[in-house]
């Protein structure tokens, strides 16, 4: 992800982190002391889960008294029949960055999906589609059969992946066979990205772990109780492909099954909040490991807005 900073380029904002940790606060607050300097700050969401209309609540999705009156985009934006892939997302909030900078606005990114950030900032591997027949049979496989196919046909691929990640092996798989090239290779001429053309304002919000996590228990309790039951109950009620990441985001398999008799409550809330610690969890080390050395992290946000964006307020207007 480049941060190579330039006069000339227009300022983007990037807030990410794990779940439940403050990340659409300080966005609000930034676009807050952004409008103080006489500047138009419009959040721009950044979060696998809360593209989806269909998960409001579920996906804590900014509520109008949270966004304070700041305008908020791509939240909501993609009806839950209609899978958003990260390609899908970053051309759509290309789209919004290039507009806002025309009307002399602020993007700030704000989310936990560190796919989408990066898939915006370097671009996308232009990988052909995958022949329908190589999917067909790549899938058809065990996990133990398409571990051994790929340590012969892609073995720098076979060292990179646990030999428990299935979704990764099958893609890495059915590339290869699709393709004649090895996903590597495809990655190497990533085209698309903008962290090029853009001044970013980077920061990571790596809070205390425990303190994370016993938000993540409290918030999806508070979930239960605010409209989720009711929110996967309208899911359910549109029969739809159980394969389909809306019906697979955090809380609706676990609600779902409380509501079909599976679990009880207290189960469901179990199930969930585990889900999600480990999601934060997973989140943590992401942002930790994956992004530039270059991008200030912070585990205290109280006075961000200030000490972290200091150049991006310093701007004329």
């Amino acid at each position: 992800m480049s941060t190579a900073q330039s006069p000339e380029k227009q300022p983007v904002a990037l807030i990410a982190g794990p779940t439940a940790s403050g990340k659409s606060d300080l966005a609000v607050r930034l676009a807050q002391r952004l409008a103080e300097d006489g500047r138009r700050g419009v959040v721009l969401n950044a979060d696998s889960a809360q593209v989806y209309d269909d998960l409001h609540v579920l996906s804590a999705r900014p509520t109008e008294a949270e966004m304070a009156g700041i305008e908020h985009r791509l939240f909501g934006a993609w009806d839950g029949a209609n899978p958003c892939s990260a390609a899908d997302w970053a051309a759509a909030a290309k789209r919004e960055i290039a507009a806002l900078h025309a009307d002399g606005a602020v993007p700030i990114l704000c989310g936990g999906t560190g796919l989408y950030m990066r898939t915006l900032l370097e671009g996308i591997a232009p990988v052909p589609e995958i022949d329908a027949a190589v999917r067909a049979q790549v899938r058809r496989m065990g996990q133990e059969e398409a571990r051994a196919a790929l340590e012969r046909e892609d073995p720098a691929a076979a060292a990179r992946l646990a030999p428990a990640d299935n979704a990764r092996t099958t893609r890495a798989l059915e590339v290869v066979r699709s393709t004649g090239r090895t996903l590597a290779d495809w990655q190497a001429q990533k085209e698309g990205g903008i962290g090029d053309a853009i001044e970013p304002h980077p920061l990571v919000l790596l809070p205390e772990r425990e303190w994370l996590y016993e938000r993540c228990d409290r918030r999806f309790v508070m979930m239960t109780e605010q409209g989720a039951v009711e929110e996967v109950q309208a899911l359910l009620a549109r029969d739809l492909d159980p394969a389909l990441p809306v019906m697979r985001a955090i809380g609706v398999p676990e609600i779902t099954a409380w509501l079909k008799g599976e679990l009880g409550r207290d189960e469901a809330i179990a199930a969930g909040q585990t889900a999600t610690r480990r999601y934060a969890k997973r989140q943590y080390t992401w942002f930790r490991h994956q992004t530039p050395p270059s991008w200030p992290q912070a585990d205290n946000f109280s006075d961000v807005s200030s000490s972290f964006f200091v150049s991006l307020f310093r701007k004329e207007a």
